[in-house]
Parts: C-alpha cells; sequence; structure tokens
C-alpha cells in the first residue's frame, strides 16, 4: 500500500555494476443517523449526519495508448502515482489508484490502451483491460478533442464496450489544444453514453464536474480503503514503475517499448532497521545485444541518466535515502515467453 506520507529526500550515490551482470462499521445503527433500516450501515469516518451517505466503487478508464488515462488519474490524485510519457502503450499494468473525499471514495483503475496485440506481452495488456472493464461499477472512454476520425484502437474499445452493463462516460481530454465539438459528434454516433464531458488533464479543467458526474453512478457503500491510501500495489512494484518511466523518458523509437524492470532486492529501514537507507537492486531486461547497448549508452551515461532521475523520485516518494543498483540483462523475446512474462508478473 503507498500512502500520502512524504519526506525530503537525502542525497546518495547511485551505483551501476557492469553490463554482465474499512473503516469499522457500527454493529447496530444508530436511529439519529439512519431515518430507516432498510439503509446499509454508513461508514463511521464518512457520515455524520443522515444526509450524508457514502458511496464507494470502481471506475475504469479505457481508451486508446496516449489519449491522458495516467495523466488524468495522476491530476484527480494531486500526484504521480502512475507513469506518463509521450509514447503510447506506456501502462502495461491495470493499477488501482485510490481518490477520497468527505463522502465518497472512488478506486479509479488505469488499464492499458487498447490495441491489437502483436505478441504474448500485448495479449496480456489487452486482457487486462478488458478485465477492469467488466469488474467496473462505470466505464470512462477518454478520446482526444481533435479526433476526427475512429482509428483501429478506437474499434477495439467499441467492441470491448458492446456488451458492458455499466454506465459508461465520454471524456474528451486535451480541451486546452482545440474544440471539442466535432469529437462529441463523431463518437455519438457510434455509442449512447451516460454522460459527457469536456476535460484537460493538462489544465486541470472540470475535473470536480468529473467527480459530480461520477458519484451517483456508484453504489452506496463504505470505503474500501483508508483515507491515506492512494495506490493498491506494492512498493517494490511501484519502484519498478518509476524506474520503467524514467526508461521510457530516456530513450527513444522503439526501444523503450522492449524493456522490462525487475525488481531483484527490495531492502527498506522499515524492514530492516540496521539499513539507513532504501536499497533497491533492479535489472534492465531487453532482447537484444543492440538494445542493451542503447539502454547502457556511451560510457554508461544513459544508465546514469536512467538511474539518477530514478532514485531522486524514489527518494521523494519514500522519504529514504535510495541506493540504486541498476543492471542490464539480456533475454531475447521475452515478450513472447510465458516463463519471463509469468517472473515478471505479466500473467
Amino acid at each position: 500500500m503507498i500512502s500520502q506520507s512524504i519526506e525530503l529526500p537525502i542525497f546518495f550515490p547511485c551505483l551501476f555494476p557492469s553490463e554482465d551482470e474499512v473503516a469499522m462499521s457500527p454493529k447496530e445503527s444508530d436511529p439519529s443517523c439512519i431515518p430507516s433500516s432498510d439503509l446499509p450501515p454508513l461508514s463511521l469516518t464518512a457520515a455524520k449526519t443522515a444526509e450524508t451517505t457514502c458511496r464507494c466503487g470502481v471506475v475504469a478508464l479505457v481508451g486508446r495508448p496516449n489519449v491522458g488515462k495516467s495523466s488524468l488519474v495522476n491530476a484527480l490524485l494531486g500526484m504521480k502515482v502512475a507513469v506518463v510519457s509521450p509514447k503510447p502503450q506506456t501502462t502495461r499494468n491495470a493499477v488501482r489508484c485510490i481518490y477520497n473525499d468527505d463522502d465518497s471514495q472512488i478506486i479509479f483503475v488505469d488499464t492499458p490502451g487498447l490495441h491489437p496485440p502483436r505478441n504474448k506481452l500485448g495479449r496480456f495488456l489487452a486482457e487486462e483491460a478488458e478485465n477492469a472493464l467488466r469488474a467496473a461499477d462505470v466505464v470512462c472512454w477518454l478520446v482526444e478533442a481533435g479526433d476526427r476520425k475512429l482509428w483501429p484502437e478506437d474499434m477495439a474499445v467499441l467492441r470491448a464496450l458492446q456488451d458492458l452493463i455499466s454506465p459508461t462516460l465520454l471524456l474528451v481530454n486535451k480541451t486546452d489544444l482545440c474544440d471539442p465539438g466535432p469529437a462529441f459528434e463523431l463518437y455519438a454516433r457510434h455509442r449512447a453514453f451516460a454522460g459527457e464531458l469536456a476535460i484537460s488533464t493538462k489544465k486541470r479543467r472540470n475535473l470536480k464536474e468529473l467527480i459530480a458526474l461520477l458519484l451517483p453512478l456508484l453504489p452506496e457503500g463504505d470505503p474500501w480503503y483508508a483515507p491515506d491510501i492512494l495506490m493498491d500495489t506494492t512498493e517494490r512494484f511501484l519502484a519498478s514503475e518509476i524506474i520503467r518511466g524514467w526508461v521510457l523518458s530516456s530513450l527513444q523509437d522503439e526501444v523503450p517499448h522492449c524493456v522490462a524492470v525487475e525488481i531483484n532486492e527490495y531492502k527498506s529501514p522499515e524492514d530492516y532497521p540496521e539499513r539507513r537507507k532504501l536499497y533497491i537492486r533492479a535489472s534492465l531486461i531487453v532482447e537484444t545485444p543492440g538494445q542493451k547497448a542503447i539502454v547502457i549508452g556511451a560510457g554508461g551515461r544513459k544508465l546514469k541518466q536512467i538511474g539518477q532521475g530514478a532514485r531522486r523520485e524514489l527518494e521523494v516518494l519514500t522519504g529514504w535515502p535510495v541506493y540504486l543498483d541498476l543492471w542490464v540483462k539480456l533475454s531475447p523475446g521475452w515478450r513472447q515467453s510465458e516463463p519471463v512474462l509469468r517472473r515478471l508478473g505479466y500473467r
């Protein structure tokens, strides 16, 4: 679980070896707070009066790659919890991110972008997105204000939404760049929506309106998570995503999509009191010797750039000085290998 407690980082160098290597509900409802025995019990932390009803549910964000799903999650939560990159197919796992306010909790599931799979990893990503849609109380389809035609990835989203009974909202993003009117008209010709909204994650436009649109569609119920929890995931996973985010931002073309990050060791001072620093040893897994050389860079400069950026971000997030030990390892065809995909958590 990742909480909001953050401290300022302390400097620690990065080492690069050689390339060979619920809130509890009352048992009996208080008649002064609940007007009818037919109502479910209210959360003690979320309801203080009869008029306040807690709503809690899952909202799946779906769309083609690079339309701003991860940026929307980060904007709603007010901090970076999902990898954002101008390159498509950034998200590889359906990650639960938790939004809280005084009378609601919304679990946003940031799904991988739907696209025709080209390998076993691609099929896993498509399955992750489709499973998240089936489990959601509400689905938000993100598109761009500049859309004037449907792309193959949009058709994949339409097929995935076809048999869903959950209400679907159309969110037109990037309205800071152009008029969203034509995009609304385009998508309305292909599907009916429970609601539509123009947003801009970059300008944080209409985010409060989005929450107000979602709340009536969510079921009543107690929060699933404590109010200080931002992500339902492990610190090891978050560390791997931060490192992968720096791989994406530091490398060009197709190389970043051929890289996986595996956390080999994660030793925190919380678990090892004798340590004063968080030690992370991670492997950057690539498919070809050429990719390995690109990731390392001339004189190790590219790997150093990735490591320094990731270390700084990890220190801010965890509040510990970080000793980041990065290796680049060769695993030919890992995106087609069932054993490797299972080991990396893509299963």
